[in-house]
């Protein structure tokens, strides 16, 4: 009894092997059951991943478009009067007058301000009296010489007191010469005492007030006159542009056009009239002026303005909205949407960007559409939906900015 009762194991010693097997087959089952829906939620998600690939993407399109096109050079410029003078006195005296307001246009020849005169005329006075006083002493000295010729041929004087006479007639000829020169220059002085405008132009603001003192030697002015009808505009190119601005010239009038410093209107049309002579090796840019007619004052001195160099009109060319350019590790291209309703890979060769729109070199076909909208989320032949772009329209026609009111 004792032998049977030690070999079969009593119930407490089978739990644990029973509890063992339990959880073995648990964790089986579970093992299973993930490997089951991981399969099944593959399978489900198949067909949604494939559905997804060949869905279309809805893109915007519009057409490739032949036109002539203008090709311009832009480059930031200065205004700079046509000419600017800043009037001094030539005499020294006291302003008596001043005959312009500030800010007056004035014309060549106007009077601006009175000096006064009344030193000069007393010093022209004293001139004057010293002519008479010379031209009286000239007269008795001729009435003498002619004397002394006669008693010279007579014998009775020396030669020697004929010659000292003809020598004191000399002098008071050339007394009398600068007395002249002396009313002249007195004459002068009181020329110069009534101030006149050298150019027609625009007065600024009053450096010397009236009852001021004034001196031909003070550095500073008295008032500065600008000519703003015409006026220039001086911009600069990058010296690469220089050949062909200079075959351009060769050949007709080059136009320019100003604009706004943030390029949102057309201020006014020019035309160029000449290049610098040189080049600046600092910046590697030339020089460029122009001159705008400014009769309705749209452009001041020392404004800052865009300048757009016409250089040339491209005939016939192919454009496409700017937009539309893609730029890759081969360089740019765009996306054609072929017949079957594929977006395929273009490269393109862009000549000039000028504004929302690009002008392309061979790749394109007018008629061809390329994706503006949505080009992003394109791959190779992927399928579209093409839909027309907004952008079409701006490419058809791109009219310049209004002048500013």
């Amino acid at each position: 009894m004792s032998s049977s009762q030690s070999s079969n194991p009593s119930p407490e010693q089978n739990a644990p092997r029973h509890r063992y097997a339990v959880w073995t087959v648990l964790v089986v089952l579970i093992i299973v059951g993930v490997a089951l829906y991981r399969r099944h939620a593959s399978f489900a998600a198949a067909p949604k991943s494939n559905a997804a690939s060949t869905s279309a993407i809805s893109v915007g399109v519009t057409e490739v478009r032949k036109r002539d096109v203008p090709y311009y050079l832009t480059g930031l410029g200065t205004v700079t009067a046509f000419n600017t003078v800043t009037v001094h006195t030539r005499v020294d005296g006291q302003i008596m007058q001043v005959h312009f307001q500030e800010g007056q246009f004035v014309h060549q020849g106007d009077v601006l301000v009175e000096i006064d005169p009344r030193p000069f005329q007393v010093a022209l006075e004293q001139a004057e009296g010293q002519l008479a006083k010379d031209q009286a002493s000239q007269t008795d000295a001729k009435v003498d010489l002619a004397r002394y010729q006669q008693l010279f041929q007579a014998g009775v004087i020396a030669r020697q007191q004929l010659d000292a006479q003809v020598a004191t007639v000399g002098q008071f000829d050339g007394a009398i010469k600068s007395d002249q020169a002396a009313i002249d220059s007195a004459k002068l002085q009181l020329t110069y005492c009534r101030i006149t405008s050298p150019i027609e132009g625009r007065v600024g603001l009053r450096l010397v007030d009236p009852g001021n003192i004034v001196h031909a030697a003070d550095a500073t002015g008295m008032i500065v006159i600008t000519q703003v009808e015409p006026i220039a505009v001086i911009f600069t190119m990058p010296e690469d542009v220089l050949p062909q601005v200079v075959a351009q010239m060769k050949g007709r009038q080059l136009t320019v056009e100003a604009y706004s410093r943030d390029n949102n209107y057309k201020i006014a049309d020019g035309r160029l009239l000449t290049i610098d002579n040189q080049i600046d090796p600092t910046t590697g840019t030339i020089k460029l002026k122009a001159q705008f007619e400014n009769r309705d004052l749209s452009l001041w001195p020392n404004q800052f303005v865009n300048a757009r160099l016409l250089l040339s009109v491209r005939q016939n060319a192919t454009v496409i909205p700017t937009a539309a350019v893609q730029t890759g590790a081969q360089g740019p291209y765009v996306y054609v949407v072929a017949s079957d309703n594929r977006a395929t890979v273009r490269p393109i060769q862009v000549d000039f960007s000028e504004g929302n729109f690009s002008v392309i070199r061979e790749a394109l076909s007018p008629g061809e559409q390329v994706v503006v909208d949505g080009a992003d989320k394109l791959q190779p032949d992927a399928p579209v939906v093409p839909h027309p772009s907004n952008v079409t329209s701006s490419t058809e026609s791109k009219p310049a900015p209004e002048p500013h009111p």
